[in-house]
């Protein structure tokens, strides 16, 4: 039995592991806190749109994006939204967002 784990523990550390191409994460802020529950993140990446993900409790986000490339997140809060530039690449890349409002305008901004 133990020849069959150690066997099986071998395929699987032979095997490639797979990035996802164009992996996003990071922290949503509002004046230095965390964002709360409710807020979603967004991308879109040429002609490709990803639906949102919304913020955990403590406001992280992560997006798997099927390109690499100049992509466009959307931050939405309360019913107003932001757009803030990235530029993914094969491996994952944290963008951090801090929120303000200026003007009434909701604004993103990476930290």
């Amino acid at each position: 039995m133990k020849s069959n784990h150690a066997a099986c523990l071998v395929v699987l550390l032979a095997l490639p592991t797979v990035a996802a191409a164009g992996e996003v994460f990071g922290k949503v802020t509002m004046n230095g806190a965390a964002v709360k529950e409710g807020v979603t993140v967004a991308a879109k990446c040429g002609a490709t749109t990803y639906p949102p993900a919304a913020v955990d409790k403590t406001g992280s986000y992560h997006l798997v994006l099927n390109e690499a490339g100049k992509c466009a997140l959307t931050v939405t809060q309360l019913g107003q939204s932001a757009t803030v530039d990235v530029v993914s690449f094969d491996d994952a890349v944290q963008a951090d967002l801090a929120l303000s409002v200026e003007g009434g305008k909701l604004v993103a901004r990476r930290r």
